[in-house]
C-alpha cells in the first residue's frame, strides 16, 4: 500500500484490515487541537507502488464566510462542520495543492497552480516549493488538467503577458472542458462573475498547439487514467492512478473541502456548475474509492491533500495523513 503516516488519538484496527494498510489508521478525535493553517513543510512525497507522488503546496484562500457558499447552508452550519474537523472557524480554509508524479523518467504535473498570485495573493508558493521538493519547472513533460478554473490553470500563463509557462510541455484535459470553456459565444452565456476568467481562456488557450484533448477512460500517463467527474464543471475529471497493487485517485474538485461535504455529501457548492450533477460524482467517486481500498487526495484538502474516506451511514468520514 501507499507509504503514509497517518495522525489522531484513536485507532482502528478493522480499518487497518479493511485497507491493508501497513500500521493501524488514526481517527481524528474531536478533543485535538486545531490543525495549522499552514504547514511547515512546503512539500511532501510518497509512493503508489513504483510512482513517486510529490504534493506541492500552492497556498491558501482565506474565503470569507459567505451563506452563498454552499446552498441552502447557514454559516453557522458551515463553521460547526469546519470545528468538527479541527479546523479553523475564522473563515473557510481553501488550501491549493498540486501533485506531481514521477513515473520512470518523467515529471507528470496534475493542474498548474493559481499562478504566482493571480488568483489568491497568497498562493504564491509553488515554484520555490517545487524547487524544493528537487523539481525544476523544466523536468515537467505534461501537465493533466481537470478543469479549467483559475486556482488550477493561471498557473500555465505568466501574469500580464499570458505567454506560456509550460510551453514545452503537453497538455491533457477532457474534450469536453475544452470544448465548454473555449466554444464561440460562450463568454457570453456565462454568469457575469464568470466571464472575464472565461474571456481569459478562451483568447489564450486555442492559440497552444501543445493540447491533446481526451475521452474518459482514455490512460494519459503509464498507469494513470482519466475519468469523468462531471458537475463541478462540464468536463470536470478526476485521475485513477495505478502501479501494482496500489492506487490513488486524485479527485481534484470532487470533494473540494471535505470538512463540509464528507459528513454533508448533499451540499452543493456556489463554484459547482451543475450542483446535482456534481453531488451525483461525489458519491459514485468516493464509494469507488471506498469499495477499491484507496487512498484519495484532493486540490483542496488539508495540505498534503491526502488522506482515506469511510462509510458512515449515508454519509463520510475522511482522515487526513499526519505530516
Amino acid at each position: 500500500m501507499l507509504n503514509l503516516s497517518r495522525r489522531g488519538v484513536l485507532v482502528s484496527a478493522a480499518m487497518t484490515a479493511a485497507f491493508g494498510l501497513p500500521k493501524p489508521l488514526a481517527l481524528i478525535a474531536s478533543a485535538q487541537a486545531e490543525t495549522p493553517v499552514e504547514p511547515t513543510k512546503g512539500f511532501y512525497k510518497y509512493r503508489v507502488g513504483s510512482i513517486e507522488a510529490t504534493a506541492v503546496y500552492d497556498g491558501i484562500w482565506r474565503k470569507p464566510h459567505d451563506p452563498a457558499f454552499i446552498k441552502d447552508v447557514s454559516v453557522d452550519e458551515t463553521k460547526a462542520a469546519l470545528a468538527k474537523a479541527g479546523l479553523t472557524t475564522e473563515f473557510m480554509p481553501i488550501p491549493l495543492t498540486v501533485l506531481i508524479l514521477k513515473i520512470g523518467d518523467k515529471h507528470i504535473m496534475i493542474d498548474a497552480g493559481s499562478g504566482v498570485g493571480q488568483w489568491q495573493a497568497n498562493a504564491t508558493h509553488l515554484p520555490a516549493n517545487m524547487q524544493a521538493a528537487g523539481i525544476d519547472r523544466s523536468q515537467i513533460s505534461t501537465i493533466l488538467i481537470s478543469h479549467f478554473h483559475p486556482d488550477h490553470v493561471w498557473g500555465l500563463m505568466e501574469k500580464g503577458t499570458n505567454n506560456a509557462v509550460f510551453p514545452e510541455a503537453e497538455l491533457v484535459v477532457n474534450s469536453a472542458e475544452y470544448r465548454f470553456w473555449t466554444e464561440p459565444g460562450r463568454v457570453e452565456q456565462l454568469p457575469e462573475g464568470r466571464r472575464q476568467a472565461g474571456k481569459r481562456i478562451a483568447d489564450v488557450f486555442p492559440i497552444w498547439n501543445n493540447w491533446r484533448l481526451v475521452e474518459s477512460g482514455t490512460e494519459v500517463a503509464p498507469g494513470v487514467q482519466i475519468l469523468e467527474a462531471y458537475g463541478h464543471t462540464p468536463g470536470h475529471s478526476v485521475f485513477l492512478v495505478t502501479s501494482g497493487s496500489d492506487q490513488l485517485m486524485v479527485s481534484n474538485d470532487t470533494m473540494y473541502v471535505p470538512a463540509l461535504l464528507a459528513p454533508h455529501p448533499e451540499w452543493q457548492g456556489a463554484y459547482d456548475q451543475d450542483g446535482p450533477m456534481a453531488v451525483v460524482t461525489r458519491r459514485k467517486i468516493v464509494d469507488r474509492v471506498i469499495a477499491d481500498r484507496m487512498m484519495m487526495c484532493g486540490a483542496h484538502f488539508p495540505f498534503p491533500g491526502l488522506g482515506t474516506f469511510m462509510k458512515d451511514g449515508n454519509a463520510y468520514t475522511f482522515t487526513p495523513v499526519d505530516v
